[in-house]
């Protein structure tokens, strides 16, 4: 008989927590930025855990110094908001060249439930964003984009949303925020008030965000909630890759070879289970340095419930079979996540390379607390459930085990 080792888990830190008012903090993002070694962690305050209960964006700052993350209070942003909406979404991108936190949420009027837009196609739906150039000490007062940069596509789309989680920046500058729309196929089909499909996107700037512009969706499968990484390729292109919720029982990929303006068709990724209707789940690329670019996912792993959030790795994303078997990092009631990356100072040290997880979790349910924990890519490697030859499959993950 041989002993199984006793599973490991990275030591984890809760920085939101349900109040015993019905307080609920939910849908995590995360950015990481390298200038000033910090953390910017943020949430949607909602009064219950419904999503039409969302109310306010709230925010903690860490200072990360040798694996170790010190946390301030949490603070509410009183200028991410639009008067009589509620603000849903958070998504953070860094602009490099600038030093400046975009942080995009979308602000939606009153109470009015996602599925009250699906049906009748009525969109009540903004696109905002708030900014910070001091690391998120303060941020600047709200800008709606939603004319400017929609403009009378508003129309054809029920209703919209952003990420949730991280944006990113392209080597070119290039800002991207994911998003997703339910474009409305038909008003009035068979006696249905409004018959609609999603398909995922993505906002970009090129001008380090004083303009933005929309590419088109990704085809074919539908994508809901969705998050992107650019992918260098061993023969020196790149595609940008995204990585999307949907309700098929599994995830959907789609790769853009022009920066995010066109998609080609959405495949299904078997390996990357979706409970029925589906959960967000996050995506990051890494080493800056060297290619090709690997990717890390963290998701819920039961097929039928949000349960049991793990991480996988690929190091060719563009194959939907590339991916490892997962690393359960949470064991129990768990959905959302989101994942940064704090690389190494020189390309040499690859396995140097930190992660880190912000992601919701409970006893009770998945939406008690938002949890906090890092893992290095040496820990992840080693963690990674080994594939049993009696499978039929190699016993290495992906061969990642003789990378060196």
């Amino acid at each position: 008989e041989i002993a199984m080792a006793s599973p490991y888990f990275p030591a984890r830190a809760v920085l939101f927590q349900k109040e015993p008012s019905g307080v609920t903090y939910r849908v995590p993002a995360l950015v990481y930025l390298p200038g000033s070694s910090c953390f910017l962690a943020f949430c949607e305050e909602r009064l219950s855990p419904a999503d039409a209960q969302a109310n306010l964006l709230v925010m903690r700052r860490g200072s990360y110094r040798r694996g170790h993350v010190e946390w301030e209070a949490m603070k509410v942003l009183p200028s991410a908001r639009l008067q009589g909406h509620r603000s849903m979404n958070p998504c953070p991108v860094y602009d490099e060249f600038t030093s400046t936190v975009f942080l995009f949420f979308i602000a939606v009027l009153g109470k009015t439930p996602e599925s009250f837009q699906l049906i009748t196609g009525k969109n009540v739906t903004r696109l905002c964003f708030v900014s910070s150039v001091d690391q998120g000490d303060t941020w600047s007062t709200v800008t709606d984009l939603t004319e400017n940069v929609i403009g009378d596509t508003i129309k054809e789309w029920a209703t919209f949303a952003l990420g949730p989680g991280h944006g990113i920046q392209l080597k070119s500058g290039r800002l991207l925020v994911p998003a997703y729309a339910y474009h409305i196929d038909c008003r009035e089909c068979f006696g249905r008030l409004c018959v609609t499909t999603p398909h995922s996107f993505c906002f970009h700037s090129d001008t380090h965000g004083r303009t933005w512009r929309f590419g088109e969706a990704v085809p074919a499968l539908e994508s809901v909630e969705c998050q992107m990484v650019s992918v260098d390729q061993e023969d020196g292109t790149n595609v940008l890759y995204c990585n999307a919720r949907s309700p098929l029982g599994c995830r959907v990929q789609a790769l853009s070879l022009d920066d995010g303006a066109v998609f080609q068709d959405g495949q299904l990724v078997q390996k990357l289970v979706e409970p029925p209707h589906g959960c967000h789940g996050s995506v990051i690329g890494f080493p800056k340095f060297l290619t090709p670019t690997w990717v890390v996912y963290s998701h819920p792993t039961w097929p039928n419930t949000r349960r049991d959030l793990g991480v996988h790795l690929s190091p060719f994303p563009r194959d939907p079979d590339s991916w490892s078997e997962p690393w359960v990092i949470y064991k129990g009631p768990s959905a959302y996540s989101d994942l940064a990356c704090i690389e190494p100072p020189s390309p040499g040290s690859a396995f140097g390379t930190v992660f880190a997880c912000l992601y919701e979790s409970g006893t009770r349910t998945a939406y008690d607390e938002i949890s906090f924990s890092t893992f290095t890519l040496y820990e992840l490697l080693d963690n990674i459930p080994q594939r049993t030859p009696a499978s039929g499959r190699e016993s290495a993950p992906c061969g990642l085990c003789s990378v060196s």
